[in-house]
């Protein structure tokens, strides 16, 4: 028996069929994955996402130990509810953790991490923040909510009420505001329009009800990995790991080298890699013939080979599509070979994401 979150009966209650994910029990679906893909793509949908590691970051220095931990800049966080996406990189260069940075005061910063890197993700960062009198705190007593989709914003206003709309209705994305005990943000893993909600651990089946009355469907982690795969965003364990640079892992935009005093960790690594060239690109693939692409297959491409790190059927698109690392040189409209259960099947190199607000992104 894995960790269970606030909203683990609620979703036994639901006939959710639950699955093991980083050491939690989990809803993968409801009864259809594709439903619910389509749900969040055309309406409302929500994601219990309480398994995510939220932890508090307070000190007089905290700024300061914050940039040199992850490879974005947070001194782009200058308005208090911003939020930032960024990478926290060993001294190779390899990828720890993706993470989320909200800034709520010059004293406080909050980040939002992965469940199945926890051990080592608090690890590292209470070493690092010691050597700046940071304090860190984790928060097991709060849970998160995630209300996707283009009605979204819209049924999170009538199930939670009036003042949510006059205090986020007018918040840009990866922005949040903070109401009573609730932090509303405008992030989400779904490439649609919507929420992720972090709010008391005691008021997450309360609220999950009054979302489910307003019309918002609950929907598994099966329909939140495909919709996260066609909007193009990456999964930590199979687009990125200890192993991979943001360079190799479709992350630079999260690499921010400027100014050049900024001492991160793992940004000597980085400029050597710039350096010598980045060998290794994350592309997105079309697969033309009929087949299913999944992680780890081999790809054939003129330059050589490379593997797909994550693959799915696309409800959007109804095709086969994945991401795939493959040799620097190939380019969007090249054709390449996946190898499926030992055939060799035709796919196209395009630009992603796929899809996102609820239709195709793709020429």
């Amino acid at each position: 028996m894995g960790q269970r979150t606030p909203l683990y009966d609620t979703h036994i209650a639901a006939g959710a069929k639950m699955v093991d994910f980083g050491g939690w029990d989990m809803p993968i679906h409801y009864g259809s994955q594709i439903e619910e893909h389509h749900q969040v793509r055309r309406d409302a949908g929500m994601f219990d996402v309480s398994h995510m590691v939220v932890s508090d970051f307070r000190g007089d220095k905290v700024r300061e130990f914050l940039k040199t931990l992850v490879a974005n800049n947070v001194d782009k966080l200058k308005t208090p509810g911003r939020a930032l996406y960024t990478c926290m990189l060993n001294s190779q260069g390899g990828v720890i953790d993706d993470l989320i940075i909200y800034y709520l005061n010059e004293q406080w910063f909050r980040i939002v991490s992965n469940a199945g890197t926890h051990d080592k993700d608090m690890a590292w960062m209470a070493a690092a923040a010691k050597e700046f009198g940071v304090v860190m705190s984790e928060r097991p007593e709060l849970a998160m909510i995630a209300v996707q989709g283009p009605h979204a914003k819209e049924k999170t206003y009538t199930a939670l009420g009036e003042n949510l709309r006059e205090a986020a209705g007018s918040l840009k994305p990866f922005h949040s505001v903070t109401i009573g005990e609730l932090m509303v943000c405008t992030t989400g893993y779904t490439g649609e329009d919507g929420f992720e909600i972090i709010l008391p651990a005691k008021a997450a089946v309360f609220t999950w009800q009054m979302l489910a009355e307003a019309g918002v469907k609950p929907c598994g982690l099966g329909a939140r990995d495909t919709l996260r795969l066609e909007a193009g965003m990456a999964l930590y364990g199979s687009d990125m790991d200890e192993t991979l640079t943001p360079f190799e892992a479709g992350l630079a935009w999260t690499v921010a080298l400027e100014p050049s005093a900024r001492k991160f960790v793992g940004r000597e690594a980085l400029e050597k890699q710039l350096a010598t060239g980045v060998t290794r690109n994350l592309v997105g693939l079309l697969l033309e013939d009929k087949g299913v692409l999944r992680s780890h297959m081999k790809v054939f491409c003129q330059q050589g080979e490379g593997e797909t790190t994550s693959g799915s059927f696309s409800p959007t698109l109804n095709k086969s599509i994945a991401l795939a690392r493959l040799p620097a040189g190939v380019a969007v409209g090249d054709r390449v070979e996946v190898d499926i259960r030992g055939k060799r099947l035709a796919a196209k190199v395009v630009k992603y994401p796929f899809a996102r607000n609820g239709k195709s992104c793709l020429n």
